[in-house]
């Protein structure tokens, strides 16, 4: 794989993060209400099932993957199901605050660590996108494994920035809401748990 062939690639995978997806949403979510550095959790959780569905698509699994249709939808739904009761959840517990936002524990680092992971894993296709993306740029005449290595790393870093992205943007807006709006803060953080379901629910549906 030449330089050229590289930063064709990087480019592709730039063009495809400029739509926000679920995981982007949940990273704005979780940044929202509990702060940049806890965030850093869930993109880690994120960035694990992404490693792990790379890894698969490497080992040639993919195929298998596709043809367990029925797997996919189980698979898809839990972690559909998973994050609107999250949301719905976060919001009915703001309504009970009476307009002014009481201390919430945070969530543990592991849950937060959990949301990003189970959110990723969701989306089992993304072996077979990461086993349909990488021949376009893989080169017969040297080995295969250090060049999907190299395909691999390049996603995960780029995701990882564009994760941490939105998680700056999420702690921006709580820091910009007053400690009596800070109500709205659970609001759209519930909102963005269940947007970034709605997501993963289209996708399942285009799928």
């Amino acid at each position: 794989m030449t330089i050229e062939t590289w930063a064709l690639y990087i480019g592709t995978v730039l063009l495809f993060m400029c739509t926000p997806g679920p995981s982007h949403l949940l990273m704005l979510s979780v940044s929202t209400s509990n702060g940049f550095q806890r965030s850093l959790a869930t993109a880690a959780g994120d960035l694990t099932a992404n490693a792990i569905q790379i890894v698969l698509a490497g080992l040639g699994l993919a195929a298998a993957l596709n043809a367990s249709k029925y797997g996919f939808s189980v698979v898809k739904w839990l972690g559909v199901s998973y994050l609107v009761w999250l949301g719905t959840r976060q919001i009915i517990k703001s309504f009970t605050t009476h307009g002014v936002a009481a201390p919430s524990r945070k969530a543990s680092l592991k849950t937060l660590w959990a949301r990003g992971f189970i959110t990723s894993a969701a989306n089992p296709k993304a072996v077979v996108f990461f086993a349909a993306l990488f021949p376009q740029f893989l080169s017969s005449t040297h080995s295969l494994f250090p060049q999907i290595l190299v395909l691999g790393f390049s996603y995960i870093v780029i995701d990882g920035i564009f994760l941490s992205a939105y998680g700056k943007c999420g702690n921006w807006i709580a820091t910009k809401l007053s400690s009596r709006k800070q109500v709205w803060v659970e609001r759209f953080s519930g909102a963005g748990l269940i947007g970034a379901a709605l997501l993963l629910g289209l996708k399942s549906q285009r799928s």
